[in-house]
């Protein structure tokens, strides 16, 4: 069965769209390993949560192969394997096509690809030794509906190659019983967005979104036992029309 969610790994998760995920998930009963870069925001972050006593926290870049390790190692040592990856770490700013340069694609890249792509190598082998499981990848609306005055070229190309991940791990991993989906968020409430009340209105719902609505979109994600391969828009209209 793969909509088990007692143990669950978050990256991303010392603020923002992952410190609710980590919310929400404690709120059904789930056990969490929780990460982050900054190690002081991180504790932060488990304090604000509370339940300290269901919560591991490891810092770390999920660019540096040791960071995937360290979760794994956890989750097998501290809640006795995993159900639920949550690959949120991720980094995203607007800035012209033509003023991009090569070191701003290799550190979208470097967090947002190559991050995910290495956690979810370090922690399947968990799933595959207890029978399944659920991966989620955080994507964005804007890599299938671009807008002209949002400049993202070299984030939405990384976070594109997210996409295409999810794609081809669905397929592969399926006969382990392992769902992967993409959460494809629109503008959503982070500290990320400057002002981002300026942006409801490129929302069909007329409103911007809460991290509220992206955790119960990655609630129904580790449940929907049936549900693999696909993108989930958490974008309140944006890609259907404006």
């Amino acid at each position: 069965m793969t909509d088990r969610i007692d143990r669950v790994i978050i990256t991303g998760a010392g603020s923002g769209i992952g410190l609710d995920m980590a919310r929400a998930f404690l709120a059904r009963g789930s056990r969490l390993v929780i990460n982050g870069r900054d190690p002081d925001k991180l504790e932060r972050a488990r304090r604000t949560l509370g339940d300290s006593a269901r919560i591991v926290a490891v810092p770390g870049h999920v660019g540096d192969p040791a960071t995937g390790r360290a979760l794994a190692d956890a989750a097998r040592e501290r809640l006795g394997g995993v159900d639920v990856l949550v690959n949120n770490a991720g980094i995203f700013a607007a800035k012209p096509f033509l003023e991009s340069t090569a070191e701003d694609l290799e550190r979208f890249f470097e967090t947002n690809v190559k991050g995910t792509y290495l956690v979810t190598q370090a922690v399947v082998p968990l799933m595959i030794e207890g029978k399944g499981g659920s991966i989620i990848n955080v994507g964005a609306a804007l890599v299938e509906q671009g807008m002209a005055g949002i400049p993202v070229s070299a984030a939405m190309t990384s976070k594109g190659g997210v996409h295409a991940l999810t794609v081809s791990l669905a397929a592969e991993l399926a006969r382990h019983d392992i769902r992967v989906n993409t959460l494809a968020p629109g503008i959503i409430r982070t500290p990320l967005v400057e002002n981002p009340d300026s942006l409801a209105s490129i929302h069909p719902l007329g409103r911007i979104g809460e991290v509220r609505d992206t955790s119960d979109a990655a609630i129904f994600l580790a449940t929907a036992g049936f549900v693999t391969g696909t993108t989930l828009a958490v974008d309140g209209g944006y890609a259907h029309g404006r």
